[in-house]
């Protein structure tokens, strides 16, 4: 038991130590549990033999995120991207898998051997992708979607792949020493079964997932619910999620597909938000440990020995697995930056590889020398994935951006007036808006295309252009405007523009939207008129609703937030003088910390102060309108 202990210490260890790291420097979580794998594993010798066994239960993970991921899609939807999923997905894996089998039937493969390594490249890691996108939030793009839509056919094709390898098994190899050894496989329904029964069997599992999860858990989470503890609904989550799973493995099935349908079919239960609040921190926990494992078993051994060919062959399949991609979200129509996320996304090979790599050894199909190296190569793809991205964001992404940007040149400006509105977003917009519905002129610049073109269809007449630069500022003519409203998305823009206006043109009232404090002390410090945070009126008015929310009279919570304003601006010199004290932005240094501290006692005595209950001539009461 004590083994145990410290195994799972050094495994958790690794991971807290060295995914907030990866994080910090922009690296993501995927990259990070990789790079702990790496070291409590082939550096350090901290794990060793259970890695294998842990990997197998970590699996599980990927059941848990396919099981959530169902939950999230209706089943409309899931029938409206039956042309990704069939079409893209479907041309995916064949174009996959006949490249990757032409290379290693090139090599001089058997063609069994060729097919199968094809198959088995023609995957894509969707527990690393997956992950990925949602922690940058690419999940809801096109890019993302389609990517989605093809990592769910691959595990779809997983299931005629485990039917197929046993048929591909190769005389010589039975016999042969050097073959894996069969592993008992555990409990099956389908072993020994004709074609016919097999099928039977199948259709059977499938409805009965369709069936009880339709007809039989609304009852049973009703039954659960009335015990009124928590605990025992998580157990039943589980339950019923490790049930799928181990329904579809005694068929011969993936269990992720099987959870991944079942998920579909809950996507409408009253439960359905109960049920993902339970099973998350398990499925994030068990990916981590799945992506510390697959770190964890490279066998540095046969890659010393064989690194020039394990890296040739990583980079050759991430390479001919783009090119294919490429290709096919051009004629998909997937453009620009949408277009390099599905390629780059889908380049790696998979977790299911490695299942099909032992499969395949197990039924005489692939060599055992040649499957640790073909599994070397799965783990090097996987773990350059992360880089892959990155590579999205920091080189892909800016330059699609500048490109739709900078492909068109910044109209020519020929109206003047006398306020001038930088930044259309979701924050301009408003002000455009009050301003023209009291007939104020005004010029609008942004360098967002899109945003633009929303605008005018609201008949917001606006000019595409950096505001930031003087050139555009002084054809719209900022030497003769009142005002200037300080609008755009980025901070440090925001900044430098207000330095350059208040300095060669400091008649100008410089009005400036800022995202936090910090962010309105830069833009005072740079000379702005008036700052306002974009976020500080929503959230007091907000916070109001709280107060009466839980109790407090409408009137008295209507007091308190001017209270809170007053005492605000009551304090806002000092603590401005205090932050340009500090070198680097809003850090609490001791003499900022204390202010705010003050401001806080303060703010807590103008809340108790005395107040009396108004009488009921002064409170206002609701008549309904007269006809």
């Amino acid at each position: 038991m004590t083994t145990y202990f410290i195994q799972a210490f050094i495994y958790l260890l690794a991971a807290v130590i060295a995914v907030p790291l990866a994080k910090r420097f922009g690296l993501g979580s995927v990259l990070g549990y990789l790079v702990a794998g790496v070291v409590i594993g082939p550096v350090m010798g901290l794990v060793g033999q259970e890695t294998t066994t842990i990997q197998h239960f970590a699996e599980f993970g990927v059941v848990m995120m396919l099981f959530l991921i169902g939950m999230e899609i209706d089943p409309k939807a899931l029938w409206a991207m039956r042309v990704r999923l069939l079409g893209l997905g479907g041309l995916q894996v064949t174009l996959t898998a006949a490249a990757g089998m032409a290379v290693a039937w090139w090599l001089g493969l058997q063609w069994q051997t060729a097919l199968t390594v094809g198959l088995i490249f023609a995957l894509s890691s969707t527990a690393i992708v997956l992950q990925t996108l949602d922690e940058k939030g690419l999940s809801k793009t096109e890019g993302g979607r389609n990517t989605f839509a093809v990592l769910l056919f691959q595990d779809i094709a997983v299931i005629p792949m485990l039917a197929l390898i046993p048929l591909l098994a190769l005389p010589g190899l039975k016999g042969s020493s050097s073959s894996i050894p069969s592993d008992d496989l555990g409990l099956s329904l389908v072993v020994g079964l004709p074609g016919w029964a097999h099928a039977l069997v199948v259709v059977g599992a499938i409805a009965a997932v369709i069936v009880g999860g339709y007809y039989l858990s609304r009852p049973l989470f009703r039954y659960v619910v009335k015990s009124g503890l928590r605990e025992v609904f998580t157990a039943t989550a589980l339950m019923l999620v490790i049930g799928i799973a181990a329904l579809m493995s005694l068929v011969n099935l993936s269990p992720a597909l099987g959870a991944f349908l079942a998920g579909v079919v809950l996507a409408n239960s009253e439960f359905r938000h109960e049920l993902e609040a339970n099973i998350e921190p398990f499925k994030g926990l068990l990916l981590g440990l799945f992506f510390i494992t697959v770190g964890a078993g490279i066998n540095f051994e046969v890659l010393v020995a064989e690194w020039d060919t394990v890296v040739s062959l990583g980079v050759a399949v991430i390479v001919v697995k783009a090119l294919i991609l490429l290709i096919l979200a051009q004629v998909f129509g997937i453009r620009s930056s949408n277009g390099w996320l599905f390629t780059l996304g889908l380049a790696q090979a998979g977790e299911f590889g490695f299942v099909l790599l032992t499969y395949s050894a197990q039924n005489h199909v692939i060599p055992s020398d040649i499957s640790q190296i073909l599994s070397l190569v799965v783990a090097l793809s996987m773990f350059l994935t992360p880089l892959l991205f990155i590579v999205y964001d920091r080189i892909v992404l800016p330059r699609y951006r500048r490109s739709s940007n900078d492909d068109r040149g910044a109209d020519t400006i020929d109206e003047q007036a006398p306020v001038i509105v930088a930044g259309v977003g979701r924050f301009g917009q408003i002000v455009c808006r009050l301003l023209r519905a009291n007939n104020v002129p005004i010029v609008v610049l942004d360098h967002e295309l899109e945003q633009i073109e929303n605008v005018r269809r609201i008949n917001i007449k606006s000019f595409f252009g950096d505001a930031s630069r003087p050139d555009l500022l002084e054809k719209a003519g900022i030497e003769q405007a009142r005002l200037l409203v300080v609008a755009i998305d980025d901070r440090d823009r925001a900044v430098k523009m207000v330095k350059h206006v208040k300095h060669f043109f400091p008649s100008v009232w410089v009005l400036a939207r800022a995202f936090d404090r910090g962010h309105g002390y830069q833009l005072r410090e740079a000379g702005a008129d008036d700052v306002m945070s974009e976020t500080y009126h929503s959230a007091l008015e907000l916070g109001g609703h709280a107060l009466t929310a839980v109790g407090v009279h409408p009137m008295r919570a209507k007091q308190m937030t001017w209270a809170f304003v007053e005492n605000e601006r009551a304090h806002e010199e000092q603590l401005f003088e205090a932050w340009k004290e500090i070198e680097e932005g809003i850090n609490f240094s001791p003499r900022y910390g204390e202010l705010f501290m003050k401001l806080e006692e303060a703010l807590s005595s103008t809340m108790h102060r005395n107040w009396e209950e108004p009488r009921p001539e002064d409170v206002p009461v609701w008549t309904p309108p007269t006809k």
